[in-house]
């Protein structure tokens, strides 16, 4: 027997579609976030591949990529954008939940200030939604005038940021932290093609890198300090980074 969804007002108006709103109210799915230029995506194939891999392992079904990629294509239609910020939800049951928004400024972004945070967060493969964890700390980081959290275990072994991936430059190689944390699509597209090496970073090391950045879907950008620590905004080194980014080939939709 189906249970029937629960009867929902949304400032005293019945919700049109009950079954749908409880199943974003539940906080229980995952999502993936992309930049879309004229219909084409960065590392698409990344993206199916985490909502597949995640519908699986949340919901134990697998999710058709052709079907993503007509979902968005509709929404981007619909909505009369080919430049926008897309993010594809999936809740139990399998539905999908596709948002379109304007898009992030291409280029390099704004040199980041970042103050650290002792919270790793559950299930770290998984891009899943419920994230309060998270938005606690980078809230926290952005009201004392940071621009973004660093996540570190109790002994200061870093992770990740609150919303995005962290590297170190020694030098040689990027230096992307081994703890545990979500593999961004960004971050996955530069890994490969930059001089990149994966080991414990510890607060007490970061005086002994060069440089250090940030990356997300949104952007990627210099740190230039991370508490009392600073380091040089290494422009060759950035320029570097965005143009091997900037090199990888759209994939249409």
């Amino acid at each position: 027997m189906t249970t029937p969804p629960p009867y929902i007002e949304i400032d005293g108006v019945p919700a049109a579609d009950p079954g749908l709103l409880a199943a974003l109210m539940s906080g229980f799915g995952h999502f993936t976030a992309m930049q879309v230029r004229d219909g084409r995506v960065k590392g698409l194939d990344l993206h199916l591949a985490r909502l597949d891999r995640a519908t699986r392992e949340l919901f134990d079904q697998e999710l058709d990529g052709k079907r993503v990629r007509a979902l968005i294509t509709g929404a981007l239609e619909t909505s009369g954008q080919r430049n926008a910020s897309v993010r594809v939800y999936v809740y139990p049951d399998v539905r999908v939940v596709v948002t379109v928004a304007a898009p992030a400024p291409d280029g390099l972004g704004a040199p980041q200030r970042l103050t650290t945070a002792e919270y790793w967060r559950p299930a770290p493969h998984i891009k899943h939604l419920g994230g309060f964890g998270q938005s606690y700390h980078r809230e926290a980081a952005q009201r004392a005038g940071y621009d973004e959290a660093v996540l570190t275990s109790p002994y200061g072994e870093i992770a990740e940021g609150a919303v995005t991936n962290i590297a170190f430059w020694d030098g040689t190689s990027l230096v992307w932290p081994s703890a545990p944390c979500l593999e961004g699509i960004t971050m996955a597209l530069l890994e490969p093609r930059l001089p990149s090496v994966r080991r414990p970073v510890t607060l007490a090391d970061l005086s002994g890198y060069r440089a250090a950045l940030v990356t997300n879907s949104r952007s990627i950008a210099a740190v230039t300090a991370i508490d009392e620590v600073t380091f040089t905004l290494d422009e060759e080194l950035m320029e570097r980074v965005y143009s091997t980014y900037d090199s990888v080939e759209w994939d249409e939709l």
